[in-house]
């Protein structure tokens, strides 16, 4: 961990307790003193997800800190990862259809409410892990939607200079982890399993790409699994 000057602007970094936001974070905290934020939506890993992020928090001991509860996303349903009677997919997603694990306007909504937090604090930047490369039916994880969400921000809010980074969003996920080892994070400490609470599935598509990013890299993956394919 860097140390943090004060003459350094603010970032909002949103910290979802995967292992993209957390390269995010140690990525930001380069050059910004930062405000973790975690948003609980009602999501299946809600409770392991919170457990990570607060584990982060006393890993880098930010500046700032928030959590905020959004239930109501949850009970809109329509996706795998909050509604528990679709089920949770357990290939790899080849087509270039939205995945049933895409949350309806997840991201715009979290995004929305770093903003809200951002013009508060006095942030300039919000920092979120968005992956292109994850796939291709996530229309929020674009870097168009960036460029999008910017516009919005400029004519929407009272303080104009915040701006939404993304600065994953090209890469594959071997390169992110291999940032990662370089940045020295602790992804023991994060969580991407889209089905279990206490030790990930192995199976389903995040544990996948996980597993396949750290054996790209020729590096292991610190995480307990049930199976590891």
């Amino acid at each position: 961990m860097s140390a943090q000057s004060h003459d350094q602007e603010l970032a909002v970094i949103l910290i979802s307790g995967g292992m993209d936001s957390l390269v995010t974070a140690a990525y930001a905290l380069q050059s910004y003193r930062g405000a973790f934020l975690h948003i609980d939506y009602g999501q299946r890993t809600a409770g392991q997800e919170k457990s990570c992020f607060t584990a982060l928090v006393a890993h880098y001991k930010p500046e700032f800190h928030q959590i905020f509860e959004l239930p109501w996303l949850g009970n809109i349903g329509g996706s795998a990862l909050t509604d528990h009677t679709i089920s949770v997919p357990q290939t790899l997603t080849t087509s270039t259809h939205i995945p049933v694990t895409y949350v309806p306007f997840r991201n715009s909504i979290m995004l929305s409410t770093a903003v809200a937090w951002a013009e508060v604090i006095g942030a300039s930047v919000i920092f979120y892990g968005a992956v292109e490369a994850d796939s291709a039916g996530y229309p929020d994880c674009r870097q168009k939607y960036v460029a999008a969400f910017n516009q919005l921000i400029t004519v929407g809010t009272a303080r104009v200079s915040i701006e939404i980074q993304a600065p994953l969003i090209t890469m594959s996920k071997k390169e992110i982890v291999l940032l990662g080892a370089k940045l020295q994070v602790p992804f023991e400490l994060t969580w991407s399993c889209y089905t279990q609470a206490k030790r990930a599935c192995g199976l389903c598509e995040s544990c996948r790409l996980r597993l396949e990013a750290f054996s790209r890299a020729g590096l292991p993956d610190p995480l307990p699994y049930q199976t590891r394919p």
